[in-house]
């Protein structure tokens, strides 16, 4: 068990939400870091109510001040943040050809740099420290492409270069940096978009049919692998690329 102090950004729900409570089930003191804050008090709270520890902390990752006002607050509820989690994430599907410079925009400022936002603000006490955990959620997107998520994809692609340059770099200071890939999972926004898509179970179900295991992952599957990057006993693990996705993608 730990007691570590750790920042999951967009935490309020959907694979944030798992990551954030398999963390509290380890011990992890968790700070449940969301654009919605109603939201992150309520997964705060079941989090808490499950005898677990966690806050809920309204951040912005498209904003720095907002962000290291954010990294305050943990810190001064919490302790220094040491281990940071890179959840907070936004997409929508469309042809690249139909998409526009605004859309690409948003798309890289959140997934892209939205963390480089958070990481810039915590890595150096962790490396002042001598101790952190970087743990970057990418997409199998970002490894192998998604049809119609091309921008996504490439900012995915983005986060695992990035973080293995990052792993290079510090971990002389005794920090680590990985990247978790979640493949296809169950999530309020992946319904969102099945729904939109005009028949919601046979979106999902051609999903489901794609995946050697024969279904979608749920954020519940996602929590432990990044607990296990998060753990003590992963200090001899960095710079590398984590698919949990039922083994849709195994190179």
């Amino acid at each position: 068990m730990s007691n570590r102090v750790a920042m999951v950004t967009g935490a309020a729900q959907g694979i944030g939400k798992g990551i954030a409570t398999a963390l509290a089930a380890e011990g992890f003191r968790v700070a449940v870091a969301d654009l919605n804050l109603t939201a992150a008090e309520q997964t705060a709270k079941e989090i808490t109510a499950a005898g677990g520890t966690a806050i809920a902390v309204e951040i912005d990752v498209t904003q720095t001040a907002a962000v290291e006002s954010a990294v305050k607050a943990i810190e001064a509820a919490l302790g220094p943040v040491e281990v940071v989690v890179n959840n907070a994430g936004w997409d929508d599907f469309m042809p690249f050809v139909k998409t526009t410079e605004e859309f690409w925009d948003k798309i890289l400022d959140i997934n892209f740099k939205g963390a480089l936002r958070v990481i810039k603000a915590v890595v150096p006490g962790m490396m002042d420290r001598g101790f952190g955990r970087v743990i970057n959620i990418g997409s199998d997107a970002g490894r192998v492409g998604s049809s119609l998520e091309a921008v996504y994809s490439g900012a995915k692609g983005g986060i695992i270069a990035f973080t293995k340059t990052l792993a290079r770099e510090v971990a002389a200071k005794g920090v680590t940096a990985n990247t978790v890939c979640p493949g296809p999972t169950d999530t309020p926004a992946l319904r969102s978009f099945a729904e939109g898509s005009g028949d919601a179970e046979k979106v999902i179900a051609g999903m489901a049919r794609a995946i050697p295991m024969r279904r979608l992952g749920t954020p519940e599957d996602i929590g432990p692998a990044v607990a296990f990057l998060a753990s003590d006993g992963a200090g001899f693990v960095t710079g590398q690329t984590l698919s949990v996705s039922g083994g849709l993608t195994m190179a």
